[in-house]
């Protein structure tokens, strides 16, 4: 036996079958059921991101077998481990959600650490929420050995009333109730009914999103990020991956050779003509950062300026993505975008096959309803824009899909923390023409950037969707529609312009100009930063202390790398 390498299969995980140093490596792997001949086979890593505190993964520990299954059968030999998952709707308008984010992080350094130590030649990372995707691809860029990303599905719709109703709904709900226009009753009625199983929220909110994004990047099985979770193809899927990944090995295809910076304009222009979260902004930078491949938010503006939005999904339309998968699914998008001219259809994916090469059998075409025609779309433009000025030098980004609500002007409200901007909503103290900000709440100032859906939420269920724009250097959950801007950077924790204001300062918002400013001369903002003071940190020890130490700004991704 030597060190050498001797299977081209077995790039990384070789030494530990052949060299005869590490025979107590192979004596624990026998120990786990392996055989001689097993020793042989590539080692492939299974992520299994299941967990029984959302409905978004409750299931995955059933894909990841079948992922299992088909490494089996595509001779290689699975290595099943266990990574951490938050769920955003548990941790939603409570001091957990600062810790959403920072699961990411968390989530990524795993799945590096584990495949890193136990010399894993490729990777299947098996997730279904908002931050398993982001973090899965961030690992997978890290590491570039062979790898996709399997996605466990969107849930079914509710019912309630005769209606369908979903996570959007009975967050909006509550503001709903606060107006006094729905009885507690009714609010705990759908509230019991609104997630009827397994699966990730299914209108086009972050989960949703960043499925499509990995699907447009070519890290993902074709036509999976649209099947819901309770269809038995996310289980023919999930073997499939197997096959895919084994001659991923064969060819020597990595992640760097698909997450390319074309790839990356694909996958924006998709999430921008889907309506798709503000959060991808924040995640695909991520990616992008870890991949070295260049990509900041003024690339998503410019190419929303030139993608025209054709979903009509929720949030900001009626549908959601079963509706999708009912009408061709996300092959039948990738097609029509693609024959547009906006994809680019030469950019290599994990299957060894071009993205055009993967669609040309699709005969499947817009049904003019949840999916337009290009000729025909919603808007012109897409989905998000990126606002600047003096309020957000280094930018903020907005979700325009769904909204007319594209100009602003009133007086700033000021809160340090969501919780007291909820409260303000909901003792009606917001009025229409304000302008909410909510800082302090960005990656090192909350830590860790909450999602403020409960207030977003609040917002539109008590009529002032279409009169009061919401400013936060925060985040917003994918449900999130209307006028509201997250992102500010810099943030208020650093001395950016958002912690200058005072209450009463007008904010002006037009996202034809792509302008977010506040009406001050630079004299005054070079006063009041002169009297400004950082405020003390929330937290001083733990994993948020150490994330807000190492966290960069929300307009280069929230990495800390």
């Amino acid at each position: 036996m030597t060190n050498e390498q001797s299977n081209p299969l077995k790039p990384i995980s070789d030494p530990i079958s052949t060299d005869y140093r590490l025979t107590g490596n192979r004596a624990m792997l026998h120990g786990v059921g392996l055989s001689d001949d097993d020793l042989d086979k590539p080692f492939i890593a299974i992520a299994d991101l299941g967990s029984d505190v959302t409905p978004c993964n409750m299931h995955l520990h059933r894909v990841a077998n079948s992922a299992r299954e088909g490494v089996r059968a595509a001779g290689g030999v699975p290595f099943t481990f266990g990574t951490i998952t938050v769920s955003d709707g548990v941790s939603m308008g409570h001091e957990g959600m600062k810790a959403s984010l920072v699961s990411r992080e968390v989530i990524a350094d795993s799945i590096e650490t584990v495949c890193f130590a136990e010399r894993m030649d490729a990777v299947i990372s098996v997730g279904g929420c908002d931050k398993n995707g982001p973090g899965s691809l961030m690992a997978m860029a890290r590491l570039n050995i062979p790898a996709l990303y399997v996605y466990g599905g969107s849930i079914n719709t509710g019912r309630y009333q005769g209606q369908t109703i979903n996570a959007q709904d009975v967050m909006e709900g509550v503001g709903t109730y606060l107006a006094g226009d729905i009885s507690l009753e009714e609010l705990r009625g759908m509230e019991r009914v609104v997630c009827p199983g397994e699966g990730a929220c299914p209108g086009m909110f972050t989960a949703n999103t960043m499925a499509t994004a990995a699907e447009a990047l070519g890290m993902a099985v074709p036509g999976s990020a649209s099947v819901p979770a309770a269809d038995s193809r996310n289980m023919q899927g999930a073997r499939a991956a197997g096959a895919v990944l084994v001659n991923a090995l064969r060819e020597g295809i990595r992640p760097r050779d698909v997450m390319t910076r074309r790839a990356f304009e694909n996958a924006i222009v998709v999430v921008l003509a889907l309506g798709g979260s503000t959060n991808s902004i924040l995640h695909l930078i991520a990616i992008a950062h870890e991949a070295g491949v260049p990509l900041d938010l003024d690339d998503f503006d410019r190419l929303s300026r030139t993608t025209p939005y054709i979903a009509n999904l929720k949030p900001g339309g009626q549908y959601v993505v079963a509706d999708v998968d009912a009408v061709g699914g996300m092959p039948m998008v990738l097609k029509e975008l693609l024959d547009a001219g906006l994809l680019d259809g030469d950019v290599m994916t994990m299957t060894g096959k071009t993205m055009a090469e993967n669609l040309s059998s699709v005969t499947a075409t817009p049904d003019g309803n949840v999916i337009r025609p290009v000729s025909n779309p919603r808007s012109p433009t897409g989905g998000l824009v990126v606002l600047k000025g003096n309020l957000a030098p280094e930018g903020a980004v907005m979700k325009v899909a769904g909204t007319g609500h594209l100009k602003h002007e009133g007086p700033a409200r000021l809160f340090n923390r969501e919780y007291d901007a909820f409260n303000a909503v909901a003792n009606g103290e917001i009025k229409s023409g304000d302008s909410v900000v909510i800082r302090y709440e960005g990656p090192v100032g909350g830590p860790g950037m909450q999602e403020m859906l409960s207030v977003t939420s609040a917002i539109v269920g008590a009529g002032l969707g279409d009169s009061v724009m919401l400013l936060t250097d925060g985040r917003f959950s994918g449900a999130t529609r209307g006028p509201m801007i997250g992102h500010v950077a810099p943030e208020a924790a650093v001395g950016g312009p958002i912690a200058l204001i005072e209450e009463g300062d007008i904010l002006v918002m037009d996202v034809e100009r792509r302008e977010l400013s506040v009406k001050l001369s630079e004299e005054e903002l070079a006063q009041r930063r002169e009297r400004w003071t950082p405020r003390p940190p929330n937290y001083t020890a733990g994993v948020l202390a150490k994330y807000a130490r190492q966290v960069s700004s929300a307009s280069r991704g929230a990495v800390t790398t």
